[in-house]
């Protein structure tokens, strides 16, 4: 009996400091959100991402919270081309933390890890890119190859670090006024250019195919007058003398007039 109120009063602490650190112990993730827990007494478990749900926890510990869904980050930046001339670039970035990764994240950058190890390798990326290309490139001529180089490296270096890119976009491409008109014009020459030697290659195809049709024509012409004899052009017209009078249309027919000899029809009805 004289144990009891001890037992209460150690009850009671119990209780007391389960209410106080009850917060701390038990933890919500909401969809999309991660979590690493740092232990005071062993360090941080990096290797033991927490995912959506209750999780309870050690009142010594601190659970390290990180949002893992699909962020945006939008960079205007002025960057140099090949030559030295000034290009402005408006890039988009769709990019998330590799969710089995976080603990890693967590120690080597934290959670301000946006400004630390997103912003700066895309920015360089970018830079290194557009240094390897004339601003003509950049603006029209590759600009393909330029895009599809940023996305690429800037997906590799975002690996590195732990971040997943989801997608990249370069929404435009701004040149000084008078370099990108410069760039235009050129286009258009070269445009009309390959217009105009295109309809020359078409002209010179077509007098081609008139010359090979003529010379055909004219070697069959050539054939056909060599075989055309005298004899021959008899035989003919003795054999169409005979079917013409095999027709039952009445006609008149002279045998041997006219000055070759062939047969001339007179009337037909």
């Amino acid at each position: 009996m004289k144990q009891k109120p001890y037992f209460l009063i150690v009850l009671g602490v119990f209780a007391f400091i389960l209410v106080i650190s009850g917060s701390s112990m038990f933890v919500t993730l909401e969809p999309g959100e991660r979590g690493v827990v740092f232990n005071r007494f062993t360090g941080l478990d990096k290797d033991h991402v927490y995912t959506a749900g209750l999780q309870i926890i050690a009142p010594w510990n601190i659970m390290n919270i990180y949002d893992v869904r699909r962020q945006t980050r939008e960079e205007t930046m002025n960057v140099l081309d090949k030559s030295g001339l000034s290009v402005n670039m408006d890039v988009t970035l769709l990019f998330y933390p590799t969710p089995d990764r976080i603990g890693y994240l967590h120690e080597l950058v934290g959670k301000d890890y946006v400004s630390r190890v997103v912003v700066p390798p895309l920015r360089s990326v970018v830079r290194q890119v557009a240094g390897r290309y004339t601003a003509e490139e950049i603006y029209s001529t590759k600009r393909s190859e330029v895009e599809e180089s940023i996305k690429q490296e800037t997906k590799a270096a975002l690996k590195k670090n732990n971040i997943e890119m989801s997608q990249l976009l370069i929404r435009a491409i701004n040149l000084p006024d008078q370099i990108k008109q410069a760039i235009e014009n050129k286009l258009t020459q070269e445009q009309e250019a390959l217009a105009y030697r295109f309809k020359l290659e078409k002209e010179r195809s077509e007098a081609e195919r008139k010359r090979i049709a003529a010379e055909g024509e004219a070697k069959a012409n050539k054939i056909i007058n060599s075989s055309l004899t005298n004899e021959l052009l008899k035989m003919r017209g003795i054999e169409a003398t005979i079917e013409l009078s095999k027709s039952s249309n009445s006609k008149v027919i002279v045998i041997g007039s006219g000055k070759s000899g062939m047969p001339l029809i007179l009337g037909n009805n």
